[in-house]
Formats: C-alpha cells, sequence, structure tokens
C-alpha cells in the first residue's frame, strides 16, 4: 500500500476539484443535473482513482487506476471545452484546461514510474 496522500497529482487534483466545484456554482441552474454534475464526477474521479489504486498490493492494479484517473481527465477536458464553447466558462477557462494537462502530465508520469 502506497500512502496517497504524499503524491503530488493526487494532491494537485484535489485542489482541482475544488476549484472546479466553485466555478461550476456559476453555471446556469439548468446544468446543475447535466453539465455540472459530469464535470464534478469526472473530476472527483481523478483524485479517487489515484487513492483507490495506491492501495492496491500490486503496481500492476496500481497502473490500472492511473489509467483510469486518465480516462476521467479526458473525460473533462472535453466537458470544459463544451463549458467554454457554450460560454459558461467565460474567464479561467483556459487556465482550467492548462492545469488539467498539467495533472494528465503527472499522471502519464506517475504511471511510467511505477
Amino acid at each position: 500500500m502506497r500512502p496517497h496522500k504524499k503524491l503530488d497529482v493526487w494532491k494537485r487534483s484535489i485542489d482541482f476539484v475544488t476549484k472546479l466545484y466553485e466555478v461550476t456554482e456559476s453555471f446556469p441552474k439548468s446544468e446543475k443535473h447535466g453539465l455540472v454534475n459530469q464535470i464534478r464526477r469526472a473530476a472527483v474521479s481523478i483524485p479517487s482513482n489515484i487513492a483507490e489504486g495506491a492501495a492496491r498490493k500490486s503496481n500492476k492494479e496500481f497502473a490500472q487506476f492511473l489509467s483510469i484517473a486518465q480516462g476521467s481527465a479526458s473525460e473533462l477536458e472535453t466537458q470544459l471545452i463544451i463549458s467554454i464553447n457554450l460560454g459558461f466558462l467565460r474567464e479561467g477557462g483556459k487556465e482550467l484546461l492548462a492545469e488539467l494537462e498539467e495533472i494528465s502530465r503527472m499522471l502519464l508520469g506517475l504511471s511510467k514510474s511505477i
């Protein structure tokens, strides 16, 4: 078992989830059960899968959960682009995408190191 709380990518993704929850508060109420829900679920999935994978006994299992986290990051990227295109993320959208890209790179680096 690896201590997931010591992983920089886990810490960074936790901060990112918090930021996304705050940002999506300003989305239209009509999107609460649509895009907002999808964004939040995909974002929460990233640190959750890192934590679950870190608790597994084998590197192969850990790598599988990191792969799932990477998939959630790709899903989230798509949802953020849609949000930008719809005008829900006018300010800060590009910065959020850049931060997510860095988290994705960190996930890839961790995957390669195990």
